[in-house]
């Protein structure tokens, strides 16, 4: 890949949802949604969880939608490792300054620009349903790394409900097996937007 790749990182059920139903501010993954993060009880093992954990905490930048950006506290300001939050939002509001180093933007394309020009020679860690969609639709989004995690939750938030977005192939690049999650990594197939 030719450019630093914006790779989405999430867990997400077998039929799809990233949460439980009823996620907000006291009950962030919604009902029953924690079980989606069990694997990472391993994300500091020597094990294959602990190798995803310790890839994504290499990442050398952060996209976050904004809601996602909200409901984990905006991190207080600091995922991990200082690195740049840049947090796709819909208004901008001048009074609202941000934590640490995160910084709010309504241009997809700028945002994207950006978080490749800060993480360097690493990926950018996506997070949240929002953001992966917008990324993806203005062609930005490269990889979604897939923590599959065996249950149905039956209702909730999904990753990807109808977004306006054409067909979009897939290819997978790796599969790992953990303790409770498996780990897929698909490249996204950018289509020539020359050819009709």
């Amino acid at each position: 890949m030719g450019r630093t790749p914006l790779r989405l990182y999430m867990s997400v059920s077998v039929d799809g949802y990233i949460a439980g139903p009823d996620d907000r501010p006291g009950q962030e993954l919604g009902r029953n949604g924690g079980r989606l993060f069990n694997w990472l009880d391993d994300r500091m093992s020597e094990g294959v969880n602990g190798q995803v954990y310790a890839e994504a905490l290499a990442t050398g930048a952060v996209i976050s939608g904004r809601r996602t950006f909200e409901l984990a506290g905006r991190w207080q300001g600091d995922h991990h490792d200082g690195v740049p939050i840049h947090v796709l939002t819909h208004h901008i509001d001048p009074a609202d300054k941000p934590p640490g180093s995160a910084k709010y933007y309504t241009d997809v394309n700028a945002c994207a620009i950006e978080a490749r020009e800060a993480a360097g020679d690493r990926a950018v860690m996506v997070h949240g349903a929002s953001a992966a969609q917008a990324l993806l639709a203005a062609g930005q989004l490269d990889e979604l790394e897939l923590h599959v995690v065996p249950v149905l939750m039956g209702d909730g938030r999904r990753l990807f409900a109808p977004a306006g977005h054409d067909h979009v192939e897939l290819e997978l690049v790796r599969r790992l097996e953990g303790r409770d999650a498996t780990h897929l990594r698909y490249r996204v197939v950018h289509r020539d937007r020359e050819q009709p």
